[in-house]
């Protein structure tokens, strides 16, 4: 069963930042959907949880050069 997180990422800027996020979230064994919204600074992510972790999507993120704050 999916499970459904919203993380708050810093550094998007604009769309090409949406995009880059979305993009390499998306190529995630697992990850079912991403929402990637620049102007409220966050993420959704709908993700198999057998297929993949938080901190693993985390990884992806910071990979990107964007910062995740709890």
């Amino acid at each position: 069963m999916a499970e459904s997180v919203v993380l708050s990422v810093t550094g998007m800027k604009c769309g090409g930042c949406e995009a880059n996020v979305t993009g390499k979230l998306e190529a995630v064994n697992g990850v079912e959907s991403v929402k990637a919204a620049f102007k409220e600074n966050t993420v959704a992510v709908d993700y198999d949880p057998e297929l993949t972790s938080l901190a693993a999507l985390k990884d992806v993120i910071t990979g990107a050069g964007f910062t995740v704050t709890d």
